[in-house]
């Protein structure tokens, strides 16, 4: 593959650069880099920078606000934005329930939604895994059943991420118990202020307040909030979770992670020396660093596809399997870099107010707190082992 770029592409990577480094915040660029949490506020403020330069939604079709940009421009972007330590943007409307709206919902649906998520009026979060339900999301058992013009729905969904600061929330949700239990769910579109909805946090092991269960008493959905036909949602869903899985390699994250490793392991250790000159570490840094290379390479294809206008498939399974393990590696190789430094963990180290010097180099703070936070990556999206499944039987016909 040719990753030599033409004068043309070097302009453009230079534009977005300088609009990075001239519009994005200091204060929310300076969080992130110092791995201090960014609130859905910082969010916002990014999200209205960007729709109003017309590049919040690069991957989306232009008639529905989307770029035109080429494969290689959508990547570039990605790069820039990662080098300029932006923060993350709702993915939930953006990358997931908005191309699914796209390709499955009416037209009514789509002026309804799609503006929204664009500017970020709305911000969604996704009820698909279950306290009983996550590998195998088919057995999902949150119910549906219709009422006149509304579906009345009672359960609860698990490991809702960012549902404390949803307006909407898409669902998967059981209409029928009638053959293949996939062929029985269907998608719904939930508005989070309905009555009967309540959100439960649950903290992670670092003490975050990520993730949530949201539980579903009597709550009345308009028939016409269904995302295509009863039943099919199964099939919809499939094609989010190719999406989910495509953006879960966090490739760009990858690298920027890499940079950061290096960066830590060429500053003088305790010894004197810095941890770098050890041959054995240096050489597993070059190894972290050519699993990065490899999964750069397999994203681009994959970047290719979606260009030519194809959704995600089964082989989606496999950038995020290695996503996952090699962003899971890299903290692993900063966190024993950092040494003893990363070992202190106070969870309000990385919220505003705290007004205590680091123990410590500065960039040590956070490393403990991302370590134990990006062992989920190897869960959410459907498990690593999940994955393999997957690939065997979908990709390779064993």
């Amino acid at each position: 593959m040719d990753l030599t770029l033409t004068p043309e592409d070097q302009a453009f990577s230079e534009e977005v650069c300088a609009f990075v480094a001239n519009n994005l915040p200091k204060d929310i660029s300076e969080k992130v880099r110092q791995g201090v949490t960014v609130g859905k506020a910082d969010m916002q403020r990014w999200t209205e920078i960007l729709h109003a330069k017309g590049w919040v939604a690069p991957n989306w079709p232009v008639e529905h606000g989307g770029t035109g940009w080429s494969i290689t421009q959508t990547y570039l972007f990605g790069e820039e934005l990662a080098k300029g330590h932006a923060p993350s943007i709702n993915p939930f409307g953006r990358s997931m329930v908005g191309p699914v709206i796209m390709s499955f919902g009416t037209d009514v649906q789509k002026a309804r939604y799609l503006p929204k998520i664009l500017s970020g009026e709305e911000w969604w979060c996704q009820g698909y895994s279950e306290p009983n339900s996550g590998s195998d999301l088919a057995s999902l058992s949150t119910r549906a059943i219709q009422d006149g013009d509304d579906y009345v729905v009672n359960g609860s969904k698990m490991w809702t991420t960012w549902a404390q600061w949803a307006d909407m929330i898409f669902c998967l949700v059981r209409t029928s118990t009638e053959g293949k239990k996939q062929a029985g769910i269907s998608f719904l579109l939930i508005d989070m202020k309905t009555p009967g909805i309540t959100v439960r946090p649950v903290i992670t092991i670092e003490g975050g307040h990520e993730v949530n269960q949201v539980f579903f008493e009597d709550v009345r959905v308009p028939v016409a909030n269904r995302i295509g036909e009863e039943n099919q949602g199964w099939t919809y869903a499939k094609v989010l979770l190719g999406h989910e899985r495509f953006m879960s390699a966090s490739v760009a994250g990858s690298k920027q992670a890499l940079t950061k490793l290096k960066q830590i392991a060429g500053a003088e250790h305790d010894s004197g020396r810095p941890l770098i000159e050890n041959r054995r570490f240096r050489e597993r840094i070059a190894e972290a660093e050519l699993e990065v290379m490899s999964l750069d390479y397999t994203s681009l294809r994959f970047i290719a596809a979606a260009a030519k206008g194809e959704h995600p498939g089964s082989e989606a399974s496999l950038l995020k399997l290695r996503g996952s393990e090699v962003y899971q590696n890299l903290t692993e190789l900063t966190f024993e870099a950092i040494g003893h430094y990363a070992f202190p963990h106070v969870a309000t180290v990385l919220t505003d107010g705290w007004n205590e010097p680091p123990i410590g180099p500065d960039y040590a703070a956070p490393l403990a707190s991302q370590y134990f936070n990006e062992r989920k990556v190897s869960i959410y999206s459907g498990s690593n082992e999940i994955q393999k499944n997957i690939m065997s039987k979908f990709v390779l016909g064993l």
